[in-house]
């Protein structure tokens, strides 16, 4: 063991000080509290931006591809379904699915309410997993009898409460156009993905009634619906459709899609860094205080050193060895209680979320071992670097001044 350590093991481990120790508690909680709140906040963020990303991925896919045109309406410009090129599509091992549908929107009357919406057709080939998982009763629709299926309907369980609906009602659509058309639905399910853009905008029918009420011939559909494997890919994977697609089709990613929840979670990375940010200072000071009052308190200590021989920088090891204890039970200390908070929430959703402002019921953690790793290297290297500064003085303690000292 070398010296710095042999001094700094005997000061940390028997040191007899009530002021001192008083201070290295106040630190050692900072220290703690700072990396379980750091802890806790990226695991928060990352659990939102998951939660709330796969949550419209469910409904809306990754990437849509609809005709190039100036039509803004929910109402999507008909085109020609191309076997070829979603065969060509679906070779790449980064497309997962894609498949047809077309939008319209409509008026619901049912018990003396109205509410508009827009109806999304899909077809048989449509992937229910996602769906599923939103289902709130009743059961998806069932292409196998494909008369049943064009009068079947999903409506949200916020449309349901307002028009005072559930699984089984009957209830007429308008559709404006020239002339005006409606149709009578059979609820077959009521779905909740939790997220107000979707749930108060969307029902999901059958793409065969759409083209029905838009006179398309049987082969036109309103655009494609694209899913990928991975959606840190996305921007590039829809640059790479762009190339493949006739002149008059475009594709757009989810992002695109719906700016204003993609532009809020991305505030939650600048909330995140200003959470760091502000935690790593706190750390800081505590731990600045922390070492000088260790040093103040040790001057007759550092006297007698100096006069036995001891240099400068040895000295300041001594005491950069003592923070960096100081620092490691603080971090433990933190580690314990960030990640034992966050498994608990995982296991239980006991901190609740208004789902009205916040997309969901519960709040969401995503615990990523990477980012634990590099929190905990992160504040003990910010830490020890910041406090060389103060270490230093102990070069301004001469002998004869520090071995009087009292």
């Amino acid at each position: 063991m070398s010296f710095a350590r042999f001094i700094s093991s005997r000061i940390t481990l028997k040191s007899k000080r009530t002021f001192s120790k008083l201070i290295v508690r106040i630190a050692i909680i900072g220290i703690m509290l700072g990396l379980g709140v750091m802890i806790l906040s990226i695991a928060v963020i990352k659990g939102f931006k998951q939660e709330i990303r796969e949550k419209i991925r469910g409904f809306a896919g990754d990437i849509q591809i609809v005709k190039s045109d100036l039509n803004n309406s929910y109402e999507n410009s008909a085109f020609i379904y191309n076997s070829s090129l979603v065969k060509k599509l679906e070779t790449s091992h980064l497309i997962t699915s894609v498949v047809p549908y077309a939008t319209k929107p409509g008026i619901i009357k049912a018990n003396d309410e109205i509410e508009g919406v827009v109806l999304k057709g899909v077809d048989k080939n449509y992937n229910w997993n996602n769906l599923k998982r939103t289902l709130v009763s009743g059961s998806v629709i069932d292409f196998t009898d494909s008369a049943a299926a064009i009068k079947q309907i999903l409506i949200s369980q916020r449309t349901a409460n307002r028009l005072k609906l559930k699984v089984g009602d009957d209830m007429l659509m308008y559709f404006i156009q020239e002339p005006l058309r409606k149709r009578k639905f059979t609820i077959k399910g009521i779905f909740s993905v939790g997220v107000d853009e979707v749930d108060k905008t969307f029902v999901i029918g059958d793409l065969d009634l759409i083209k029905r009420l838009n006179d398309w011939d049987k082969g036109e559909i309103g655009g494609y619906e694209v899913r990928v494997k991975k959606f840190d890919q996305v921007n590039a994977i829809a640059d790479q459709i762009d190339v493949k697609l006739p002149i008059l089709l475009k594709s757009y990613t989810l992002a695109e899609n719906y700016p204003a929840i993609f532009e809020w979670l991305a505030l939650l990375d600048v909330n995140a860094v200003v959470m760091l940010v502000l935690m790593t200072i706190v750390a800081v000071i505590n731990m600045i205080s922390a070492l000088l009052i260790m040093i103040l308190e040790r001057t007759a200590m550092i006297g007698i050193l100096k006069a036995m021989g001891a240099g400068n920088w040895a000295i300041q090891k001594v005491f950069l060895y003592n923070a960096a204890y100081l620092i490691g039970v603080g971090l433990l200390l933190g580690n314990i209680l960030g990640l034992g908070l966050g498994f608990f929430q995982q296991s239980t959703h006991f901190f609740k979320l208004d789902q009205a402002s916040y997309y969901m019921t519960f709040v969401p953690i995503k615990l990523v071992w990477t980012d634990v790793v590099l929190l905990n290297i992160g504040t003990l290297i910010i830490c020890l670097l910041v406090l060389i500064i103060p270490s230093m003085l102990v070069t301004r303690i001469t002998p004869v001044k520090a071995i009087r000292f009292k």
